[in-house]
């Protein structure tokens, strides 16, 4: 019988954190029950809606459905640590002019997925960017608004690196 209980060690946000967890804690649980990061929702809870989107060592993923366990020195950005770095300020300030944000449930997992199709660079089409955000559910906004912030955010990133 394997042991209930696990020690991990994991940087979150830049700052290394060593806890003894439970081995079935939920890495979406983990952050805002143990380290009270609650900028990351818990939503469906089977990995459709997006509300628990995190980086995992760089990539996108459901934090509802990994285990803080399988983060065992990894690193995990959420929303407050890109946004305390500045690396999305351009994509929340397109959110808020274009009123993307409505009721804010859905916004910290849309602006993680739209900062990873923008990190790649270019500009993508309309389409891409629908297909891209298409795992993060919003029940307020019907999207256009959204559409609209990343594209705008991607020309004025493209205009500024030419």
């Amino acid at each position: 019988m394997s042991e209930r209980f696990h020690d991990i060690a994991v940087t979150v946000n830049g700052e290394e954190v060593r806890e003894r967890i439970d081995a079935r804690l939920s890495l979406v649980d983990f952050l805002r029950a143990t380290l009270a990061l609650t900028g990351t929702h818990i939503g469906c809870e089977h990995g459709l809606c997006g509300a628990c989107t995190v980086r995992l060592d760089g990539e996108v993923v459901r934090g509802c459905l990994t285990l803080a366990v399988q983060c065992d020195g990894a690193r995990v950005d959420t929303i407050e640590g890109v946004s305390d770095s500045g690396e999305i300020a351009d994509l929340q300030t397109a959110f808020q002019k274009r009123n993307a944000l409505q009721c804010g449930f859905c916004t910290p997992g849309m602006l993680l997925t739209a900062q990873e199709l923008l990190s790649r660079g270019g500009v993508p089409s309309r389409e891409a960017i629908r297909d891209h955000i298409s795992g993060n559910y919003c029940r307020c906004t019907g999207y256009q608004a959204i559409v609209d912030a990343i594209e705008a955010v991607a020309q004025q990133r493209a205009g500024a690196r030419r």
